[in-house]
Parts: C-alpha cells; sequence; structure tokens
C-alpha cells in the first residue's frame, strides 16, 4: 500500500526500490516498512516484541541487534519516546531496505543502520552505552532443517552469521549497568537461555509465553534480563494470540492497534 508522505519522499524511494521490493503500511500512527517479497519477512513474533519492550524509558539509547528490515525498530519509534535507536544487521541489501525505511518515515534522526556482524561489535566501540537491547535472533540452529530456503532466509532463521551466544554476549557488551535486554525466541530454547544469560551477569526479570490458542502449546516466548539484576524472575500470564473462532484475541487486537468489538 502507498501512502502520501510529501516533501517527494515516497516518489524518490518508489524509484530506489529493487524489483521484488515493497512498501507495506503498518496501520499503525502512519509508520511503513520496505520488504523484499523474496527475502524474509516481519512476522508477529517482531510485533509483540515491539509491545514487550514499550516500556522502554523516555530518551532511551537502544540497539536492535539483527535488525532485518526495521520493523522492531520502526515500531518502537512509534511507541516510546526513545532518542535513538541503531539497528544492526549482517546483510547488505536488508540494511539497506531497513535504511531505506527509516528514511521513508521520516526517522533518520532516531532509526541508524549499521552494515556489521554483530561479532564485530567491539570494533564500534559503543560498550556499556545503551539503556537497552532488542533482538529477535535467528531460532534454529545451523543443523536444524530448512537448507532449501534462499540465503537470505537461511541466515534469517538460522544461527549462520551469529548464534545465542554471540547475541547474549553483545548484548551485555552494549549495556549500562541495570540496563535491559528484550527477547523473543523459542520456548525449546528456554532453558539453554537462561543458562546463558546468567553467564553474561544478565538476569531474566520477566517470562511471559505466547500461545497460538489457550489449549495449545506455547510456540515463543519473550524474556526481559537486567545486566547487573538480583534473582527475581516474574512469570507473566500467557499471550493468546487467538479465539476459539479462529479471530485475534482482544490483546492482540489492541498490539495491532485495532478496535475490540463489543
Amino acid at each position: 500500500m502507498l501512502i502520501n508522505i510529501g516533501n517527494g519522499i515516497l516518489k524518490g524511494l518508489i524509484m530506489e526500490l529493487n524489483e521484488n521490493e515493497r512498501i507495506d503500511d503498518l496501520e499503525y500512527k502512519g509508520l511503513k516498512i520496505i520488504q523484499n517479497k523474496d527475502g524474509f519477512c516481519f512476522g508477529i513474533d517482531s510485533v509483540l516484541l515491539s509491545d514487550f519492550a514499550k516500556e522502554i524509558k523516555n530518551n532511551s539509547k537502544v540497539v536492535d541487534l539483527g535488525t532485518g528490515t526495521g520493523i522492531v525498530s520502526i515500531l518502537l519509534c512509534g511507541k516510546t519516546k526513545l532518542s535513538e535507536v541503531i539497528g544492526i544487521e549482517v546483510q547488505k541489501n536488508v540494511a539497506h531496505m531497513a535504511e531505506k525505511s527509516s528514511k521513508l518515515n521520516n526517522l533518520q534522526d532516531r532509526f541508524k543502520v549499521i552494515n556489521i556482524n554483530i561479532k564485530q561489535i567491539d570494533e564500534l566501540r559503543m560498550n556499556n552505552s545503551f539503556d537497552a537491547v532488542v533482538t529477535n535472533p535467528p531460532y534454529k540452529k545451523i543443523d536444524s532443517g530448512g537448507k532449501n530456503e534462499n540465503k537470505a532466509k537461511l541466515i534469517s532463521r538460522h544461527e549462520i552469521e551469529g548464534d545465542l551466544s554471540d547475541f547474549i554476549i553483545t548484548a551485555q557488551k552494549l549495556l549500562k549497568e541495570n540496563g535491559c535486554l528484550y527477547m523473543v525466541h523459542r520456548p525449546e530454547r528456554l532453558a539453554e537461555i537462561i543458562v546463558k544469560l546468567r553467564q553474561r551477569n544478565l538476569e531474566p526479570k520477566k517470562i511471559r509465553f505466547i500461545h497460538s490458542r489457550e489449549d495449545s502449546q506455547a510456540k515463543m516466548v519473550l524474556i526481559k534480563a537486567v545486566k547487573g539484576g538480583k534473582e527475581f524472575t516474574e512469570i507473566d500470564k500467557p499471550l493468546i494470540i487467538y479465539k476459539k473462532d479462529g479471530s485475534y484475541s482482544e490483546e492482540i487486537l489492541k498490539i495491532y492497534n485495532k478496535e475490540v468489538e463489543k
């Protein structure tokens, strides 16, 4: 969906779009995103992560590890009053799409993108500088299925350019003391996640499981950890995506900024 945003920005960006790229309306405060239909497109996990992290304090400096096309960063710019969010993305063409989306939304002063592998973060000399880190890292280990996917999807879904430890180590380096890490991942890896977090002085403070339906097993998990935090973990109530009739739950409708029918 193409929307008039004035100042000739949209017209210029349309000319910059590659053949398979499109502009999608996020239907939230007029925000939009550029995606490649043949690449990895964002899912509900990114939307839920941005909502989970919307408690980020005003004027915070934030890093989005593995930003992809920038969906979490863009939504956080709409949901919070953060001062700056830096997206780290290893894939050059994907990082370029995120940059174009930042421009499309007039967020150049708040959302910046750096094309680098998270394992090279020391080169940027930004350690101990950020109030929060958000990440939707690849869920699958290298040896787990999906080998027929194209390269972009493989990198987004599999730990090819960085594994769970790399993301956690990088987050710990970047965060200030008492800074917060917000992550979405798969429940089957939760034990591993908690162990690795604690190894890096990141204390899990809040965990929320996401279920497709009330009677189904959890399909995703949201985790908040605090650098140097004291031992205490809150298990939040489950987040249910669909009601029994297959329609979105009231909470999901609110997250998507939709009106709840009475």
